[in-house]
């Protein structure tokens, strides 16, 4: 019979990637979205089938984090055998804005979500997905699973509580359930308003004419970079061991966001510093000025590698959205033609 998983934040980056990942290992996957009057399932559209079909293998299920009632019947009608918690408000910047909601999803929430297991008695393995966002001013350098936490803004004092009740549930009630430290993961499908993907977006729509500018906050901030396909590879190893463990998952590497802005405009034959204005509205209260995690203890317990380095993932990001501004192009072309010869028939 086919283990089945249940993912929270499924429509997300590495909801998507997960999916894909737990479908090719004959997984049947369920995934929790929220209600709302436009649909936001673009990520996973190649992948889910009605669900009254015979022999679909992935099915969506309404639920919330904020609401532990309802997560207690997801959880009771899908009976999962493996539940990784992807759902969050996961935009740094923004938590300062909304503090209280992030606190009310990112912390409060995956406590809903580990005391809903536990009421229901599941012995189902249990993934949380922390951050390397908790490390914040790092006393060390590169972070590892000991490394103390300093969190600088609500989003990562939220993983913070997050991450230890996780901890908490394992050693209180002999609960499986692991943390994945992960340091920042990028793709094609990253969102928007996260700096990596802001930046291709912007070069590329730059490049064909669709955009002037890009603004953006503090160019010195340093990340560890890497590709959220392999991260997921991660998340799926950590509940197959036989024991529950922690792990920082990173490459090692740092990067500016300057040296992004660089290659990415570079790449498709623009100068970043001809169209590129700082704005101070997208400076953090508190900034984190570099991370770069130690990921030793995955590659020797779990055998993780990740496989796509810094290079050929900003060239897979910007070729991807490359061809998303060329479409777009083509669509604004368009319709200046059609209104052109609409006011030719007037």
């Amino acid at each position: 019979m086919a283990k089945r998983a249940l993912i929270t934040g499924i429509t997300g980056q590495d909801g998507s990637y997960l999916a894909e990942l737990l479908l090719s290992k004959g997984y049947e996957v369920h995934g929790i979205v929220r209600r709302s009057s436009s649909f936001n399932t673009k990520r996973i559209d190649h992948l889910y089938t009605d669900p009254h079909k015979p022999g679909t293998a992935i099915f969506l299920h309404y639920g919330d984090l904020t609401d532990g009632t309802g997560l207690r019947q997801i959880l009771t009608n899908v009976m999962p055998d493996e539940i990784y918690n992807l759902g969050a408000q996961s935009h740094v910047r923004v938590s300062f804005d909304q503090p209280v909601y992030t606190a009310q999803v990112d912390a409060v929430g995956t406590v809903r979500l580990l005391e809903a297991i536990r009421d229901t008695g599941l012995q189902a393995r249990f993934y949380q997905a922390s951050s390397s966002e908790m490390f914040g001013k790092a006393t060390e350098m590169p972070q590892k699973e000991t490394t103390p936490f300093h969190p600088r803004s609500p989003y990562a004092c939220a993983k913070v509580y997050s991450f230890w009740q996780t901890i908490n549930y394992r050693e209180s009630y002999r609960m499986f359930c692991c943390n994945g430290i992960l340091f920042n993961h990028e793709s094609p499908r990253r969102g928007e308003t996260f700096v990596t993907r802001k930046i291709t977006r912007a070069a590329t729509r730059i490049k064909e004419g669709l955009q002037d500018k890009l603004y953006l906050g503090n160019p010195d901030a340093k990340r560890d970079w890497g590709f959220a396909g392999d991260y997921v590879q991660a998340m799926w190893l950590m509940l197959q061991k036989e024991e529950p463990n922690d792990y920082v998952i990173a490459t090692g590497e740092t990067h500016s966001v300057r040296e992004f802005l660089d290659l990415a405009f570079r790449y498709v034959g623009l100068d970043w510093e001809k169209h590129t204005e700082t704005d101070p509205r997208y400076f953090r209260p508190a900034e984190v000025d570099v991370l770069c995690g130690d990921a030793s203890k995955a590659k020797r317990l779990l055998n993780w590698q990740p496989t796509v380095r810094f290079g050929e993932l900003l060239e897979m990001m910007v070729e991807a959205d490359w061809a998303l501004a060329r479409q777009e192009k083509v669509l604004v072309e368009n319709g200046r033609k059609a209104t052109t010869m609409g006011r030719n028939t007037d």
